[in-house]
């Protein structure tokens, strides 16, 4: 017991003198003669950086950026999308990349949360919902095929499909014949 409280002791003392300042180190004084003075303070500029897809290297490591076309599809009668989602022949380009992220999810007169990524499940990529019913409770990947997404369960089988209408936006209607819409 008496070692226990040496050595303990013996730590305390030493902890103490770790946190003593002292006045020289080697000989040397630590202590500024004058205060110091503050370091002059330059100009902030600012400017636009240049497009990454223009670099001089003779190439670019970054995708193609997305266009912005926000023209709508062909709305099928009644003003609403077709069957197929909306006008499958004259559906907007979709590319994978820009899928990936939130999305706010209408069905029906109920709205959730959708999040895709490029994290391989499957045939597809893994993707799910947050709030929502019904066949989008069952979501757990995504796929782009063609000009349209589709959405599938656990198991790999489709329960939406859905083509790009607008910028940020896509309609279409799950496999029991709901309406969907994606937006952000």
């Amino acid at each position: 017991m008496r070692i226990v409280h040496m050595a303990g002791g013996l730590m305390m003392a030493l902890a103490v003198a770790g946190c003593q300042r002292t006045s020289s180190m080697g000989g040397m004084d630590t202590q500024p003669t004058a205060p110091l003075q503050p370091a002059p303070v330059g100009s902030v500029s600012s400017s636009q950086l240049p497009d990454p897809s223009t670099s001089t290297t003779g190439g670019s490591q970054f995708p193609v950026a997305p266009t912005t076309d926000t023209a709508m599809a062909t709305p099928g009668a009644g003003g609403m999308p077709g069957a197929d989602g909306g006008a499958s022949a004259a559906g907007m380009e979709v590319k994978k990349e820009g899928m990936v992220g939130n999305w706010r999810v209408s069905n029906g007169p109920t709205s959730c949360d959708m999040f895709l990524t490029l994290t391989n499940l499957g045939s597809g990529s893994r993707g799910g919902t947050r709030g929502c019913a019904g066949e989008l409770t069952q979501m757990g990947s995504w796929e782009v095929a063609g000009k349209q997404v589709v959405l599938k369960d656990r198991d790999g089988n489709a329960i939406a499909r859905l083509y790009r209408t607008a910028d940020s936006r896509f309609d279409g209607s799950t496999t029991g014949g709901q309406p969907i819409s994606l937006s952000r």
